[in-house]
């Protein structure tokens, strides 16, 4: 039932709208690490239906943080994942666990979960209020207004609210903005897929799969089903329902395809999708004998937007979850990003308050959320398009994967992205599977999104006697920095000490019993070195403590050095930080400072690092 508008008090620290996993992950860590009164306002009563019913694992390691995976676990809305099984061609799927490489040193699984929303999303609403949120459904805010050192929120039936801080976790179709600062979003791809699904029952799990391939079936783990056809690619997920007051697994069976495919082929027409669906190799198998639940298809645009900021510390709000972005559902990453996402604002927003920060600091870590988690998204959805390109490659005759060869908008891309490109690596696991198992970069399209991205970044070539400097107006300053997107449980993309490693593995085995195992780069603020322009304050570089910022300033402040000399003693990540600085303009080839002005034709080595490699 709606909850009366007469309960809501008039003013709070936050206001959080939208109650959805982003939204109640948010209030249940800052209830339980503050005692700030934080109201989550959702305009839909739950339990409602939601699609993105598969998780990555970068989610049970938050909702374990926020107190949650205890409730989660002890319900029957879910069953445990391990991994997926990836049909692109026509030759054998291919398979892998979550962190598939780690898995074969260890023989640990990584796992996440998949879910029925419905139940799921009203434990995390529940969860959040047990934890001291004050929760609202059935409720809508139509407005919001920044003031000066307060929000002001306005309900539909013009109750106002006034609050420190303002949080849009409202998902895709949100509409209330803050002024100036945040607009229509941008497309973050090319690409324009619509999905089309329904549940089906009576279906077998793809760990059944026949096949000397499928390492699921084993030990009966339950992985995500993925396949593509002439039209787009079909996601095969179960999940718990009640169905007529009965349990029972049913499978989500959604089609990705795009508004051309759908005049040629009307997808959303029931019969044609049962059809379709049952012409595809391996899939036709698993569904014999399965039945929908309901009559209708249910569909969904999952266009990739972006919006031009993530929040604003002078206006005094943040966007988390499908409020700030949102890609294609290729990688099951949504709902798993989005709670990643909830708990580094929870950080921002408690140093907020903290009086002993000063407002250097907090301005630095709002920055960080901003251009950290944006850089984040945009890389993410390269990746992903890239995916995209390589499927193409096995679908020629395809007039839907041809015309995913379109790729990302660049166009919208920001310098984060290009800096982002720079301090990380391909994920590993999507490394994996795009290459069916090689795990190398070179085996992948030069002409796709993601490597176009990556060497318009990385344009920059150091021949052996080129000569480095800080640029004039380089300045640096040390501080504070929140270490974003910060996922918890999962390895690195650098180097980190053995028992790091082995107290990694020792998380999956039990992450409620061995929280502590695994390092939590979103529990505080962490040391770094801020490089910045004293002309362009939009100019700046974040060296994070590992990165070795302040070593890489002592190099170089006291002139001129010869890239011969000083690439041997950088550590990766130093190569890294080394390459954004160039990219930004604070450190500059220093042509003048050559001898006689010579070339090499050296180029960049080992101690640079590739933005592409693995850790």
């Amino acid at each position: 039932m709606p909850t009366p508008i007469a309960e809501i008090a008039t003013e709070y620290d936050v206001v959080i709208m939208g109650g959805g996993p982003a939204g109640s992950t948010l209030a249940a860590i800052l209830c339980r690490e503050s005692d700030l009164r934080v109201a989550v306002i959702d305009r839909e009563v739950f339990p409602r239906e939601h699609i993105g019913e598969s998780g990555a694992h970068p989610l049970v390691p938050v909702l374990q943080a926020s107190g949650a995976l205890e409730k989660v676990l002890a319900s029957q809305c879910w069953i445990q994942k391990y991994g997926g099984i990836y049909q692109w061609d026509n030759d054998r799927p291919f398979v892998s666990f979550f962190e598939h490489a780690d898995y074969l040193v260890d023989g640990i699984y990584r796992w996440s979960i998949h879910v029925n929303r419905e139940e799921f999303d009203t434990v995390l609403l529940d969860h959040a209020e047990d934890s001291g949120a004050h929760v609202f459904q059935g409720v809508r805010i139509t407005k919001f207004f920044p003031g000066d050192g307060y929000t002001t929120v306005v309900l539909e039936d013009g109750t106002e609210l006034r609050a420190g801080y303002f949080v849009d976790a409202s998902g895709r179709a949100n509409s209330v903005a803050a002024r100036g600062s945040q607009r229509d979003k941008q497309w973050l791809s090319e690409y324009r897929n619509v999905a089309v699904w329904s549940h089906f029952r009576n279906c077998i799990p793809a760990q059944h799969a026949a096949g000397e391939w499928n390492m699921f079936r084993e030990n009966n783990l339950s992985p995500i089903y993925a396949v593509a056809f002439e039209h787009g690619w079909v996601w095969y997920i179960p999940t718990p329902r009640l169905i007529d007051g009965v349990r029972e697994n049913v499978w989500s069976i959604g089609i990705v395809t795009n508004p051309d495919s759908l005049a040629r082929v009307d997808l959303r027409d029931p019969e044609i999708f049962r059809k379709t669906i049952h012409s595809i190799p391996v899939l036709r198998d698993l569904i014999v004998d399965a039945e929908p639940i309901r009559p209708e298809m249910l569909t969904a645009t999952n266009y990739s937007r972006i919006s031009d900021h993530f929040g604003s510390f002078d206006e005094r709000w943040l966007a988390v979850g499908d409020a700030s972005y949102f890609v294609d559902p290729l990688f099951s990453s949504g709902m798993s990003f989005a709670v990643t996402q909830a708990w580094a604002a929870a950080l921002v927003l408690r140093k907020s308050f903290d009086a002993s920060v000063d407002e250097q600091t907090k301005r630095d870590l709002w920055r960080d959320y901003d251009v950290e988690w944006r850089g984040m998204a945009e890389t993410w959805a390269l990746s992903i398009d890239q995916w995209y390109h390589e499927i193409s490659r096995t679908h020629p005759d395809s007039m839907y994967w041809q015309g995913q060869k379109r790729g990302t908008a660049l166009g919208n891309a920001t310098e984060g992205t290009f800096q982002a490109l720079l301090n990380t690596a391909l994920v590993p696991d999507l490394l994996n599977v795009m290459t069916n198992g090689t795990r190398d970069p070179r085996d992948l399209a030069t002409e796709g999104p993601y490597l176009t991205a990556l060497t318009a970044a990385d344009a920059v070539e150091l021949g052996a006697d080129d000569w480095i400097s800080l640029a004039p107006q380089t300045r640096i300053r040390s501080g504070l920095g929140a270490d974003m997107p910060g996922f918890k449980g999962m390895s690195p993309p650098f180097e980190v000490p053995q028992e790091v490693r082995d107290g990694l593995g020792r998380y999956w085995l039990d992450p409620i019993a061995n929280a502590d195992s695994a390092p939590e780069p979103l529990a505080d603020a962490v040391p770094c070195h801020r490089f910045y322009s004293s002309e362009d304050s939009e100019i700046e570089v974040r060296c994070l403590e590992r990165d070795g910022g302040q070593e890489l300033w002592a190099a170089l402040s006291n002139g001129p050095v010869r890239w011969a000399e000083l690439a041997p003693t950088l550590s990766v990540l130093q190569g890294r930080a080394l390459k954004r600085l160039l990219r930004a303009g604070l450190v500059i080839n220093d042509t003048n400072a050559q001898p006689d002005n010579p070339v090499g034709d050296a180029e960049i080595g080992a101690g640079l690092g590739q933005g592409g490699e693995q850790g």
